[in-house]
């Protein structure tokens, strides 16, 4: 199971849960300005440039938008984000090792096909919950702070209601398809890629199951990540943040980006994607790892004798 040694006794769901959705807010908060610039790359292209401005990389997105915009424009949309992460992770991380559990049996040492099965499973049961979240997140990261320049939304559950109004339920839960294929893809990498890298590294004694064990197995989580759902991720981020009637479908918007922007155009941000999936993971893991021993120990101090 991720992050228990053979000798450790499993903590309950509510302690995994608590613990996955804690630890990737706070990661969420650490890592968020990377999350912004990644979706303004992403997006750029898709229409003409508001004002002029372009972006080049990742530290350039992030000088740009302080520049014109001030420092506020990179946390645009982290309310949504946290909301996002409390239903989102809690269901994809926490519940990972309980489904993972469900299909072999309670069996131990899983195949590597049970964990992509149980990764996937937890990532579309995730998406179903947060969709709404993601959208309006996605929104407003995208969403450009000028003088002159119309705001869409000027608060989280404003933007939440004027979606509703506007797009119906549909609007609130649009792009899920491309969505739940992102995130069973990268639920199931990042999940899987951590749990194998960590087995690894303890079955061949080169570290302890501490600290720089989580890290490594986090950041190499992260990289593996961003090269298999980065395509995904950026379909999924144009075609949730466009207009109504920009594109039929998710497929319509791939098969555009790839008549008008080449194959290129879905590696579009991939720095900060890998910068920012890399960070986050490392921090979110370390997190979970230390939240969840921290919550085990205090149930065993308020256990009675």
């Amino acid at each position: 199971m991720v992050g228990l040694k053979p000798s450790d006794v499993p903590p309950p769901l509510g302690v995994k849960m608590a613990s996955a959705g804690a630890a990737a807010c706070i990661a969420d908060i650490i890592t968020f300005p990377l999350d912004t610039a990644k979706v303004r790359l992403q997006i750029q292209g898709e229409k003409q440039a508001v004002g002029g401005i372009r972006y080049k990389g990742v530290f350039g997105t992030i000088s740009t938008m302080v520049r014109t915009e001030g420092p506020r424009s990179l946390y645009n949309g982290l309310v949504a984000g946290l909301q996002r992460q409390v239903c989102f992770a809690s269901i994809r991380i926490g519940l990972y090792d309980n489904v993972k559990n469900f299909y072999t049996g309670g069996k131990e040492k899983p195949g590597v096909l049970i964990r992509i099965l149980a990764g996937c499973t937890t990532g579309a049961m995730a998406v179903s919950f947060a969709q709404p979240t993601d959208v309006v997140k996605v929104r407003f990261q995208a969403q450009m702070n000028l003088n002159g320049v119309a705001r869409r939304y000027n608060g989280t559950m404003q933007a939440y209601r004027q979606i509703f109004l506007n797009e119906g339920l549909r609007g609130l839960w649009k792009g899920t398809l491309p969505n739940i294929t992102r995130n069973a893809l990268v639920n199931c990498t990042e999940l899987v890629t951590y749990d194998l890298i960590k087995e690894a590294i303890l079955r061949h004694n080169m570290l302890s199951d501490n600290l720089p064990c989580h890290f490594v197995s986090a950041f190499g989580a992260g990289f593996v990540t961003t090269v298999i759902a980065s395509p995904v991720d950026v379909v999924k981020t144009r075609y949730m943040n466009s207009p109504p009637d920009q594109y039929r479908s998710a497929i319509n918007c791939a098969w555009t980006m790839l008549t008008k922007e080449g194959p290129t155009a879905f590696y579009k941000g991939f720095m900060p994607s890998f910068l920012r999936l890399g960070s986050w993971n490392v921090v979110m893991f370390v997190s979970f790892e230390q939240i969840k021993r921290a919550m085990m120990v205090s149930r065993r101090i308020e256990a009675p004798n």
